[in-house]
């Protein structure tokens, strides 16, 4: 592979990746066809992770049972992320065939009702999670304070989780098509939305009542649901590679069953992933809120760090599916190893950073010494996997953007369900390491995943999944 830079050439082509671009993503350069996905989708990423990096900056203003309670609620919350994610992966499996097959209006018809089965499934959500939110902070381990004077925020995040899932699956739409730009688009004003509301909100500025901790998840909600509208508009209106038209506005049971049915390979390793992770901070609890809310404060940065990754991963996904509906699977496996190298180069650079420099990135959200210091471990521990994890996000995406999600379901429910959370249990209470066994269980997982999904992305079955 030969890097050739030249300068003006590639302001150029940032400038059309963050616009949009009208290149065919199944023929030409893969360098350039990976560069220009990639770089919106980095960015649309980084946006995405401002939304909680923003919340956990103000709300730890108001001590580390608020750090915490968001903390825990995000754990349960990333089971809505977990749902959403699954059927933006479905959608964006069959809407980058469809393109690739230069099918754009089966395309559009995939679009809507990837977006009616959203709305449905949010439903199932919101309302028990609106009614248990207090009994949800209970079984977490969240303290009396957290159960009786925190649980606004749980019952707003969880009420509203329809404005999650369907940004979701509208951005994995757009980005799936070809325009990643118009996501990023989407998410610069839901973000800008929610920097200006939240301190608004949560101290009461100006004339805005003083809400606390519920005016953060206003602030985030009123933001995303901004950017549904602009989706919205995007779609029924603007000249994208995706319109739905009046012709669309169809309920088709047997299309949103396809994409239920594609999605459970998604929702089951999101599911598998997000089920991990509360059961790691049921663990963390055991040692206190401060460590929860220490390991809260170095996952929000460990997630900032990863987000190039997402961006790459998100990327090849595209590549693949595109590419497999051209009948060019050659073209698909080289824009994933083109990918792999591009991401973990620039992983290594930052996992390098936050190993040598945790204390001045946990401290630019806390000072109190009881939470750095189990946050100084968890980011110096965790991060110090990154170069793997640019290799292993890459090929898990790759599958999924084939269609095949089973395989990596399979791969995540070995690495976090039999290994990582036994494991973290043991180092961490058997072997009396504390916190940092719990920490370190997550690394161990994450390479071990790693390793596995390289094997299997080289046998290469992936090409012949058919969708």
């Amino acid at each position: 592979m030969k890097f050739n830079i030249n300068i003006k050439q590639l302001r150029k082509d940032v400038w059309e990746s963050i616009s949009g671009t009208e290149m065919d993503f199944t023929s030409g350069s893969i360098g350039r066809a990976v560069f220009l996905l990639s770089v919106p989708m980095v960015l649309e990423m980084v946006m995405e992770s401002i939304f909680a990096i923003v919340d956990i900056f103000f709300v730890s203003r108001l001590g580390s049972e608020a750090v915490a309670t968001v903390g825990i609620t995000e754990s349960v919350i990333t089971l809505v992320y977990a749902i959403g994610g699954g059927l933006a992966m479905a959608t964006t499996a069959l809407v980058a065939r469809r393109i690739g097959e230069k099918r754009p209006k089966e395309a559009s018809k995939v679009a809507f009702q990837a977006i009616l089965t959203g709305l449905f499934v949010s439903l199932l959500i919101a309302v028990p999670g609106i009614i248990w939110s207090s009994d949800l902070l209970r079984l977490m381990g969240g303290s009396p304070e957290m159960q009786n004077g925190l649980s606004g925020y749980t019952r707003i995040m969880l009420g509203s989780n329809g404005i999650i899932i369907v940004l979701f699956i509208i951005n994995s739409i757009l980005r799936s098509s070809g325009d990643a730009a118009m996501s990023l688009r989407v998410l610069a004003i839901a973000n800008g939305i929610n920097i200006v509301l939240d301190p608004l909100l949560i101290f009461g500025l100006g004339p805005f009542p003083e809400m606390g901790i519920e005016g953060a998840a206003i602030a985030t909600t009123t933001g995303r649901g901004f950017g549904i509208l602009y989706q919205l508009f995007l779609l029924f209106r603007g000249k994208r590679r995706i319109r739905i038209t009046r012709s669309d506005l169809r309920f088709e049971p047997h299309t949103m069953w396809q994409i239920i049915r594609l999605s459970l390979g998604g929702i089951g390793q999101s599911l598998i992933a997000t089920t991990s992770w509360i059961g790691l901070v049921r663990i963390i609890a055991t040692f206190g809120s401060n460590v929860v809310a220490g390991y809260t404060i170095a996952l929000r940065i460990v997630l900032f760090g990863l987000l190039p990754s997402s961006g790459f991963s998100n990327a090849a996904s595209t590549l693949v599916g595109q590419n497999l509906g051209a009948g060019q699977p050659k073209r698909a496996e080289r824009s994933v190893w083109i990918t792999s190298i591009m991401n973990m180069i620039i992983l290594a650079v930052f996992g390098l950073i936050l190993v040598l420099f945790p204390g001045t990135f946990i401290r630019m959200f806390i000072q109190d010494p009881n939470v750095v210091l189990p946050g100084i471990q968890a980011l110096r521990i965790i991060s110090a996997g990154f170069i793997f994890y640019g290799l292993g996000m890459v090929m898990i995406q790759a599958f999924n953007g084939a269609g095949d999600t089973a395989t990596p379901t399979s791969v995540f429910f070995l690495c976090y369900w039999l290994i990582e959370i036994p494991l973290a249990w043991i180092l961490a209470k058997t072997l009396k390491m504390g916190q940092s066994g719990v920490f370190l269980s997550i690394l161990i997982a994450e390479v071990l995943l790693t390793t596995i999904a390289w094997y299997l992305f080289r046998k290469g079955k992936w090409k012949q999944i058919r969708v």
